[in-house]
């Protein structure tokens, strides 16, 4: 089983790989806001009561989070994917001592956390780039953009000691081209017991 974490800043190209990383290594995709999105769209118990954090600007607790990783994990999982790769989960140390607890009590823990490194400047550019294509108002503007990417910094940066001293982080330049950096990625998935 090859549960892997893909780290890296807002705009570092994670949905982009993931999506590519699960079709060539048949994993199962978990991005929490693709969920969390899915399970207020369905109305689901779990994503009313994450609706309700999310409606009054709070995030949503970890807890829950994990209920809802785990439920999503439980239902999706199937004989053929030979691992889940957590796009851009954990976010904080308690969650990845959450999601630790979670994949440990299932015998299948994170092996590997692959870390897309890219510049400030260049995650900024691709934002902004991004929401002029995409309409997202949040994401042309620069200094709301810079300020996603300190709360990344003070929140998120922390999971790179985390899982240094477990022995399972990997740094990677995120800032080639999409095959190159996919091609990086996929020297390290061949490198795993898959």
């Amino acid at each position: 089983m090859t549960n892997i974490v893909l780290f890296g800043p807002p705009g570092s190209g994670k949905g982009t790989q993931a999506a590519r990383l699960r079709d060539k290594y048949a994993l199962l995709h978990v991005s929490t806001g693709d969920i969390f999105r899915a399970e207020i769209k369905n109305n689901t118990p779990l994503g009313a009561e994450a609706k309700g954090y999310l409606d009054t600007g709070r995030l949503v607790p970890d807890e829950l989070t994990i209920r809802i990783l785990e439920d999503f994990v439980n239902r999706n999982f199937r004989p053929e994917h030979k691992g889940i790769i957590f796009d851009g989960f954990p976010r904080t140390i308690a969650q990845a001592e959450a999601l630790d607890g979670m994949l440990t009590a299932k015998n299948m823990p994170v092996k590997k956390v692959l870390a897309l490194n890219v510049d400030d400047d260049e995650v900024t550019k691709r934002i902004i780039h991004r929401g002029k294509s995409s309409g997202r108002s949040d994401d042309t503007d620069e200094t709301m953009v810079r300020k996603r990417l300190q709360v990344y910094k003070d929140q998120t940066e922390p999971l790179r000691g985390f899982y240094q001293s477990q022995g399972k982080f990997t740094s990677l330049d995120g800032e080639g081209s999409i095959d190159g950096v996919f091609e990086l990625l996929c020297e390290e998935m061949d490198g795993i017991a898959v």
